[in-house]
């Protein structure tokens, strides 16, 4: 299907990589293979151990978290070049924080967590922008489910106020 060769080329054009030079994206790609989604097409799913990180090259791919009594709710959109999946790089936390589906028809590079996280201890110019590129996801995550929180909160707040005024 896809060549090693066209994945080294689709990370040298991945806009983080490019301060690595052509031997880097060619370790990189060793550890990596093109992953095919249909639209409606699970990439993981919340509470799995799955140990791959993705970067999106093409599609979008929705993230979603279950809460009980509501169900599965949407919280966040991947867009193109952004990483799915960083719990794969984390030492403690190996396990998914949300389930990732294809809104459309996908196209990833999926690195094996565990000889990508090698990789970054052995080689630390790979290892540091790879980190700085993680704790920006991370961050970004964590401010859209807070105010998604935010959100929800109000929400609530709104349906009991209304509940408590409402008389017969």
């Amino acid at each position: 299907m896809f060549k090693q060769a066209s994945i080294a080329q689709t990370l040298r054009n991945v806009p983080w990589f490019l301060d690595l030079n052509q031997e880097k994206i060619t370790r990189l790609a060793d550890l990596a293979s093109f992953q095919q989604l249909a639209l409606g097409d699970e990439l993981f799913h919340e509470g799995d151990r799955e140990d791959n990180l993705h970067i999106l090259i093409e599609g979008q791919i929705c993230l979603e978290v279950t809460i009980p009594t509501q169900g599965s709710i949407k919280i966040g959109l991947v867009e193109p070049l952004d990483i799915i999946g960083w719990s794969a790089l984390t030492p403690v936390v190996r396990q998914r924080t949300a389930t990732a589906r294809a809104c459309q028809p996908s196209l990833t590079i999926a690195f094996n967590g565990d000889e990508l996280r090698k990789l970054c201890d052995e080689d630390h110019d790979i290892g540091y922008i790879i980190q700085k590129r993680l704790s920006n996801v991370i961050a970004t995550r964590l401010l859209t489910t807070r105010l998604h929180l935010y959100d929800l909160l109000i929400q609530s707040t709104r349906l009991n106020s209304e509940s408590n005024n409402f008389t017969l």
